[in-house]
């Protein structure tokens, strides 16, 4: 993977900062240009994925030869069609988080837009290896789309279990903490269904299966966040 092909979407960073459509001046898009070259050149893009075949007793369901067991009805759905899964993680690395406090300190407005990019970036990292796994099993079959802990009722008790199976801080140097948030901060985990060809791919994808549907800031302003 070459970052530098990485193209990001610079409606989705305004997105992310909370814009709704408004006209933005040229120095704001100046700055949000810079941004954007700037997690590009200070981020190390690194991901791994491990596929895995699947078993299901009673809602739990196990990832052969390693510690992940989910359980919760939306995971459920998600790998209702599913004898194999694929589990990734993927992360921008340490120094974006260091960039964005340190922006912290001193500009408030650059830290913003900076942690904006860098969530985009992430993601669309997470598109190519998204892609990279579909073409590696399109002769077994469909993928589902990504589905990470703290989608619908998956909780992040799962995300240790997923680092320690993937050997994540080893390869990537990724870790969670106590509570199971990700360190480096901008990084991603996900399971993805491999689906028979002729069997159904769950679509269940958005607002309803959120828990933070009551919440969420971009539902208030009449707009879907990147998970929908």
């Amino acid at each position: 993977m070459n970052k530098d092909n990485i193209i990001m979407d610079k409606s989705e960073v305004l997105r992310y900062m909370g814009y709704k459509g408004q006209k933005i001046d040229d120095i704001l898009d100046k700055t949000i240009d810079s941004a954007i070259e700037e997690i590009k050149e200070i981020s190390n893009p690194k991901y791994i994925y491990k596929d895995y075949s699947l078993g299901k007793t009673d809602g739990i369901i196990t990832f052969e030869n390693s510690s992940i067991s989910l359980s919760g009805n939306s995971i459920n759905k998600h790998l209702k069609n599913s004898t194999i899964a694929v589990v990734m993680s993927a992360t921008l690395g340490n120094i974006v988080d260091a960039k964005i406090r340190y922006y912290e300190k001193i500009d408030m407005q650059k830290a913003i837009i900076l942690d904006a990019c860098a969530t985009e970036f992430i993601e669309k990292i997470c598109d190519y290896v998204e892609e990279e796994i579909r073409d590696k099993f399109k002769n077994q079959g469909r993928i589902t789309f990504r589905y990470s802990p703290g989608y619908g009722d998956l909780t992040l008790d799962c995300q240790k279990s997923i680092i320690e199976s993937l050997r994540a801080d080893k390869f990537i140097g990724l870790t969670c903490n106590r509570c199971n948030l990700l360190i480096p901060r901008k990084s991603v985990t996900a399971i993805i269904g491999i689906v028979d060809n002729g069997k159904d791919i769950s679509n269940i994808k958005g607002c309803e299966y959120c828990k933070l549907n009551k919440t969420c800031a971009f539902r208030k302003g009449g707009k879907v966040c990147g998970n929908r």
